[in-house]
């Protein structure tokens, strides 16, 4: 039996220490794994910031060809511009791109995939062919051409829609402005960028211990230029109170100068409280219960005295309609608290009364907006990731002739 048992079992053979090292397995998964070159055709680039650049792209495949995207490519966070000194992937973008796997709405910029590729991370979203912005701009410019109410009414009322959805999912947003609201070429609008955004339920620290500065100066809420350590997504309803205004007087309404930001510490933004308060005139305990709470009160004192002048602005730039005005007021109110939320503001009288609300926000209007424009001069989607990888293989001969001389 014990001879049969030899004769017909052979002893397993040990496998190869470099079937289970690293380095063939990576190899296999980055042979197994699509470029994102492989996917999409890179048509130019929209726009480049701190966090890295935004290209506009096509798909390959016989589904999406048709299709464009956006494809965020995030900087590699370095502990300096060399690149050798790669620690890995920023916390902005880890925020970013989990929060975006979550959220599933027509007016909320729509997550496709996630390339992870040669130490890059690539975030693939659908395209919009404006932005507010963009919009506001081409009605400002040569001469001011106001937007149609009805178009102004629809824009607000998607703006509403997405940011009541995020704030029902437990989301704010922190950085709501005109440049960050998209709108599709079928006239849908879609809020974007979400790199600041943050949950705020079952906080374990609070808001700003995370984030000392956010929101865009002259869409800053007045609890935020007081220095608030706690704040609620009241903040954003501001913002749009702001976006409202610009999309009535095709300008900022508060058009502030930005302090520059001490590394030691954070200054007061004194120039941009002072444009809210001449037209919203100056808050007082009255009105604000919470105002001698904040941090920056005793810089109240540093003003005059201004009397509300927010209905005078109103119709300086020619706005007729009440309950417009009515809707603008209860979203620049001081205290965050009389704020109106994002669900509240969609039964507003204003969305219920002629004109109506359009789902495509360009019915009924001739004007022929640019579409967003791209440099075509820049498409090497992967020139920086090329760098990593050459330095990884660099290291990854190193490693191995220093395994060598140490067997």
């Amino acid at each position: 039996m014990n001879r049969l048992y030899n004769q017909t079992q052979q002893p397993m053979r040990m496998a190869s220490n470099d079937f289970f090292s690293i380095g063939p397995y990576r190899k296999r998964k980055d042979q197994s794994r699509e470029s994102v070159l492989d996917k999409y055709t890179i048509l130019g680039y929209i726009a480049s910031g701190t966090y890295g650049k935004v290209f506009k792209a096509s798909g390959k495949s016989k589904d999406n060809q048709k299709q464009f995207y956006a494809i965020k490519k995030f900087k590699i966070d370095s502990k300096d511009s060399e690149i050798t000194h790669y620690t890995g992937i920023s916390q902005s973008a880890i925020r970013e791109i989990s929060l975006c796997k979550e959220l599933k709405n027509e007016n909320v910029i729509n997550l496709t995939e996630i390339v992870l590729e040669n130490k890059c991370i690539y975030m693939i979203s659908e395209f919009a062919e404006y932005d507010l912005l963009q919009i506001i701009h081409h009605h400002s410019h040569p001469d001011l051409k106001p937007i149609n109410e009805q178009m102004l009414k629809s824009i607000l009322f998607q703006i509403l829609q997405g940011l009541n959805y995020l704030h029902e999912n437990w989301i704010i947003h922190r950085d709501l402005k005109p440049a960050n609201i998209m709108v599709t070429s079928e006239g849908i609008v879609k809020i974007g960028d979400l790199g600041l955004a943050r949950k705020f339920n079952n906080l374990l620290q609070t808001l700003y211990t995370g984030d000392k500065v956010v929101v865009t100066i002259w869409y800053r809420s007045p609890e935020l230029l007081l220095g608030a350590r706690h704040y609620t997504p009241a903040i954003d309803l501001w913002a749009v109170g702001c976006i409202l205004a610009e999309l009535l007087s095709l300008r900022p309404i508060f058009k502030g100068e930005e302090a520059k930001i001490d590394k030691k510490q954070l200054p007061f933004q004194e120039n941009q409280l002072l444009k809210i308060i001449e037209i919203l005139g100056t808050p007082t305990v009255h009105s604000w219960k919470s105002l001698k709470d904040y941090p920056e009160y005793h810089q109240l004192s540093k003003f005059n005295i201004f009397p509300p002048n927010l209905s005078a602005w109103f119709h300086s730039m020619g706005g007729q309609n009440k309950n417009c005005l009515g809707l603008l007021s209860n979203l620049l109110q001081y205290d965050p608290a009389d704020r109106l939320s994002a669900h509240s503001a969609l039964s507003h009288d204003w969305f219920s009364e002629s004109p109506a609300i359009t789902k495509n926000v360009f019915k009924n209007t001739k004007v022929k907006y640019p579409i967003r424009k791209i440099q075509k001069d820049d498409v090497n989607l992967l020139n920086q990731s090329q760098q990593y990888s050459n330095i990884g293989q660099k290291r990854a001969i190193q490693d191995d002739g220093s395994r060598k001389r140490r067997a």
